[in-house]
């Protein structure tokens, strides 16, 4: 068994039994690292970097599922142990280089190496979300999946504040876009700065798409939820905008 006692368990929920018809997941919340792994050789510096979780996505998930009354799955671990927005199998999900950052710990992983991790934190965090929708039967659900993005990657600087971003263009993706695109101090990327495919992306294509629910990922800038006091106020932007949206779905 890859993780003990000592470590943490790979998912969080919050509000299980949540009113909303809004359900949040958070697959990069989290920097933890099962203490059999050390530091996978990357200094911690490195570590709290964008490469090891979405910085600040954490406590705007929180805040959001307080202030709707709404279920959220957080996941625990950093993604460079194993990336839950991948598949297993793709070598993607346990990258050896980040960017341009080497993750030593990761080099030259066995099969069963590879499997422990996926069986450890991956298999039980989809677990857990698949039945927490399952449980839901035929209850109203509209699945947001939260991420934030770096300011900068690989040298070039992105001046967008946040991103809406789907497979196949959803009524619930038209609709956000349209209302962030309102707001005036915005600047709003479509399918940017990343876009969900079935080969880069397994959450929304597998919980989203194949339930048939209404369904988007959204995108935060880092350096705008990096504190407190932003990670608030893009939690209570969110849940006005989330409202509306859902409100809209629904008309």
């Amino acid at each position: 068994m890859l993780l003990t006692d000592d470590d943490p368990a790979p998912v969080r929920v919050l509000r299980e039994h949540g009113a909303s018809d809004l359900f949040l997941t958070a697959d990069h919340a989290g920097q933890a690292i099962p203490k059999a792994l050390g530091d996978l050789g990357v200094s911690a510096a490195d570590r709290a970097r964008h490469i090891g979780w979405d910085i600040g996505i954490g406590g705007v998930t929180e805040r959001l599922s307080d202030l709707l009354d709404a279920t959220a799955v957080l996941q625990s671990y950093s993604r460079l142990v194993i990336d839950c927005n991948r598949d297993p199998s793709w070598q993607s999900a346990i990258p050896e280089i980040s960017e341009h950052t080497p993750i030593p710990g990761n080099v030259g992983l066995t099969a069963e190496q590879r499997h422990a991790r996926a069986d450890a934190i991956f298999t039980p965090y989809h677990a857990r979300l698949r039945a927490l929708l399952d449980a839901r039967g035929g209850r109203r659900t509209v699945l947001v999946a939260m991420h934030s993005f770096t300011p900068r990657f690989k040298g070039e600087s992105r001046a967008m504040h946040v991103g809406v971003l789907f497979y196949k263009k959803t009524q619930l993706a038209e609709i956000m876009l349209d209302l962030l695109q309102r707001e005036d101090d915005l600047v709003v990327g479509e399918n940017a700065p990343y876009a969900i495919t079935e080969n880069s992306d397994y959450s929304i294509p597998t919980h989203g798409q194949r339930r048939n629910l209404p369904h988007v990922e959204i995108e935060i800038r880092q350096d705008l939820i990096e504190t407190k006091a932003g990670q608030d106020a893009w939690a209570e932007r969110f849940a006005r905008l989330l409202t509306a949206a859902n409100t809209a779905l629904q008309a």
